[in-house]
């Protein structure tokens, strides 16, 4: 919604004069601050001394629009002389008139959020300065807009030369209080800068602290790796020397046992083989931070370790209520890696979905993914489900998720954050989908082809594909504060040419764009304490930034104000998948796919 306020006819040396006046009244009558008030005078008069100059006619024309805080300050300079021959050269600055400098318009432009400019040589010049109103600035509603151009209407009392003194005034006003702000600023700068050489001082002697203290946290880190490898050594020996003892006694070989005495024999050999377990499981993961396990490469075919673990797990299933089920690949799905790895993988995702369901089936399979340079093997289970609030931690070391099955099927909290670390190593990652009540499936997507991170690429066979750990895809940055809509939008983009990159807030959008420019940007307009709206009208005035479309997603209809800010599309929430992404296609139809910076 666009409400006019006034129309002022440029005709004469006076009415430069008059649109500043005009000028600095709308801006005092529209809540803006003194500072604001000379800005948008002076920017004004510039562009009308433009058009007296060039095209001796022209008008200038105020009006507000957008229905909501923040409204918007629109004013349109227009003419019909010969236009501008030379803009770019004008906006770069090198440009200088017959008349003055020529930073006039330069100048003009930079004093307001927004300058838009439409020149043709012989057909006139148009220029639309805007400027966000104050946040604190009433709502102007029509029948404000109405009196304030009813007031404007008035012509100023005086004469001419009157008029021009008292403009001449104000600005001297003006520069006598500029003035004394640049004192205050040039003390305050003083000062701020003796804190600064503090600061420094301080600061330099805390980075001698830090490294200090990073150097000890380092020998520290060492000294627990050591301390786990030493320690899963010298508890081996013990424990196979218990276990060996615990089935011996158990043979009968010195003499039958009470049956009381075989119970108790029977829990030691128990525990000591958990123990084992958790032995093994600390030491894979010593090795790990170590440095000292290597990923062996080499061809293997999924089918054929598919068949090793079906044999090797049969033996786990302790009734008839639960199947265990190999998905062979239905065509032949050869990669070049770490089978034991792998197998060392599915065996732990696999334990674990038969210790937690009752009944059903567990289901092993493998599928090629992104287009056949990554292999994805899933292990579903017909279980108990894990709650999403445990989703996020059961992967890192000793956390397990309460359940009325875990008194039964207690284990050591450390096999899937070693399955998360040999995925790492081998370039890949895992992953969990899962609802209580209805299962889960814990997947594992590596390179087909392992690349080693310090040798240069495989080189692969005609028939296999080249290995990829990089980020593929058009980066998409969406600005989104509700976590439930950051859901939806990654399942809007999921299997698409796009990639999403998530911001909750502006800073973490800047931090995001700094590190890779995005392709689009899709923006919720009411983050929490943001100011979006001048963060587009900021985006949009940057030379770097401005040609990557903005696509506003907001649960308020405020589509004028967005289009004038230069918002490239609108959508009302809830944003439609296919909607969206046809208007991604139409905005970016011919981007490469991008990587990260």
């Amino acid at each position: 919604m666009s409400l006019r306020i006034l129309t002022l006819h440029v005709l004469a040396e006076v009415d430069i004069v008059a649109s500043r006046q005009r000028a600095r009244q709308v801006a005092m009558l529209c809540g803006f601050a003194s500072q604001d008030q000379a800005r948008i005078a002076t920017a004004v008069s510039e562009l009308a001394r433009n058009v007296y100059a060039y095209a001796r006619k022209g008008k200038v024309e105020f009006s507000v629009e957008g229905s909501t805080a923040p409204q918007l300050l629109v004013i349109r300079v227009e003419d019909q002389g010969p236009g501008i021959a030379d803009l770019a050269l004008v906006l770069s600055g090198r440009y200088q008139s017959r008349t003055g400098m020529g930073v006039g318009l330069l100048g003009a432009r930079r004093l307001m959020d927004q300058c838009d400019i439409v020149t043709a040589p012989g057909q006139g010049t148009t220029i639309t300065l805007k400027k966000l109103l104050p946040g604190d600035a009433p709502l102007l509603t029509s029948a404000d807009i109405g009196a304030m151009g009813a007031h404007m209407q008035a012509p100023p009392g005086g004469q001419a030369d009157s008029i021009a003194l008292s403009e001449m005034q104000q600005q001297n006003r003006e520069l006598l209080a500029t003035l004394a702000e640049l004192k205050a600023r040039q003390d305050e700068l003083v000062q701020l800068t003796r804190e600064l050489e503090d600061t420094n001082r301080g600061v330099v002697a805390l980075y001698a602290e830090l490294d200090q203290q990073a150097d000890h946290l380092r020998r520290a880190d060492e000294m627990k790796t050591r301390f786990l490898s030493n320690m899963s050594h010298e508890f081996r020996t013990p424990l196979s020397s218990v276990r060996a003892l615990a089935k011996l006694l158990l043979s009968r070989a010195d003499g039958e046992l009470e049956p009381e005495q075989e119970k108790q024999v029977g829990y030691i050999l128990k525990s000591a083989d958990a123990l084992a377990e958790l032995v093994d499981d600390l030491l894979d993961l010593a090795k790990i931070e170590a440095g000292k396990i290597e990923v062996q490469a080499a061809p293997f075919d999924v089918a054929d370790m598919f068949s090793a673990l079906r044999g090797m797990l049969r033996p786990l299933l302790v009734g008839p209520r639960v199947e265990l089920v190999f998905d062979m690949p239905g065509d032949q799905l050869d990669m070049v890696g770490d089978d034991a790895k792998l197998s060392q993988i599915l065996r732990n995702f696999i334990s674990n979905a038969l210790k937690f369901t009752e009944q059903g089936h567990v289901r092993v399979s493998a599928e090629p993914a992104a287009e056949g340079t990554m292999v994805r093997f899933a292990v579903q289970d017909t279980g108990i489900g894990i709650a999403p609030e445990y989703q996020d931690i059961i992967f890192e070391e000793f956390s397990q998720v309460p359940s009325h099955l875990q008194r039964h099927v207690k284990g050591t909290g450390l096999g899937l954050p070693l399955c998360r670390r040999l995925a790492a190593l081998m370039g890949g990652a895992v992953g969990l989908q899962s609802a209580p009540g209805a299962g889960s499936t814990f997947y594992v997507t590596l390179p087909r082809v392992y690349v080693p991170p310090t040798q240069p690429a495989y080189v692969a066979p005609a028939d296999a594909a080249p290995a990829s750990a990089r980020k593929t895809g058009i980066p998409v940055l969406v600005i989104e504060d509700d976590r439930s809509t950051q859901v939806l939008y990654r399942s809007f983009l999921r299997d698409t040419p796009f990639r999403l990159v998530t911001a909750a807030s502006l800073w973490e959008a800047e931090q995001a764009w700094a590190a890779e420019a995005p392709a689009a940007v899709i923006l919720d307009l009411y983050l929490n304490g943001s100011d979006t709206w001048r963060w587009l009208t900021q985006t949009k005035n940057d030379e770097r930034r401005r040609h990557v479309p903005i696509i506003i997603a907001s649960a308020v209809a405020d589509r004028q104000k967005a289009y004038t800010l230069g918002a490239d599309a609108y959508f009302i929430k809830p944003v439609q998948r296919d909607a969206l992404l046809a208007q991604l296609h139409a905005l970016c139809p011919s981007l490469p796919v991008r990587e990260a910076l």
